[in-house]
Parts: structure tokens; sequence; C-alpha cells
């Protein structure tokens, strides 16, 4: 039997998952890269993106991230994401209601609001959420 990576993803809000998983494969600032058991440690920046944990070669769980670090030690594999979101717990339907609810936020607000860029980076990172809802 093949060695298991243990695998930690944690957001703010909380730990969305943690255990022994065949392989993970995530969305680096500088490219898509997967993790296995013993692989060679290493850290870098995720950017937004689908979070794919395997159990042989079947896909197991997607997670959609927004940003955040991935970090490969000798112990397994650690992401802490700014924000995260099983995709198997979204529907189709709030996430749009999510990007509408955010966009009228954003209209409303002053030309010179500096947090028209928050409500920006939110849409975008809801309408990522969409867009992998759909594959």
């Amino acid at each position: 039997m093949a060695e298991k990576l243990h695998f930690s993803l944690v957001s703010p809000a909380r730990e969305l998952f943690s255990g022994a998983v065949d392989h993970v494969i995530a969305p680096g600032t500088e490219g898509e890269f997967g993790v296995l058991a013993n692989h060679a440690p290493f850290m870098t920046t995720l950017k937004n993106g689908v979070v794919r944990v395997l159990d042989g070669d079947v896909v197991k769980m997607r997670i959609y991230v927004r940003g955040g670090f991935a970090d490969v030690t000798p112990a397994g594999l650690t992401i802490l994401a700014e924000e995260a979101r099983n995709l198997t717990d979204v529907k189709a339907d709030e996430v749009d209601a999510e990007i509408e609810a955010t966009r009228l936020k954003l209209l409303a607000l002053d030309k010179d609001d500096p947090k028209q860029i928050a409500f920006g980076e939110q849409i975008s990172y809801l309408e990522g959420i969409r867009a992998a809802l759909a594959n």
C-alpha cells in the first residue's frame, strides 16, 4: 500500500480538512503543483483556484481557495487559505445571489471609496467559485 500524505486546509473561519490523502493538486501563483507523500519541502503562495484532493486517481474533494500559502514539510502539506469553500457544499444559485448582493454594495459606494477594491476582489473570488461549479 502506498504511503499517505497528511494534508490540512485551514481558513480563518475554520479547518476544512485534515487527514491522510494520496495526492493534492493546488493553484500556486507560479503554476499548479501536486504534492505526494515524501515530497521535498517548499513553501509557496496560492492564487484563487481549486485545490483537488485525490484518493488514488479519483478526485474526492474540491475546495475553492482565495489565495493563501502552501507549506510542504516532512510532516505533510498545510494550506492556509485567506478564504475557502468546499465546492460540494456550494450551490450555484447562492453564489449568484452573493455576486449580485456584492455588486449592489459596490455600486452604492462613492467612486473614491477604498472599499471598492475589496468588493471587486470578492466579486472576482465568487465568479471563480461559480466557474469552478460549472466544471
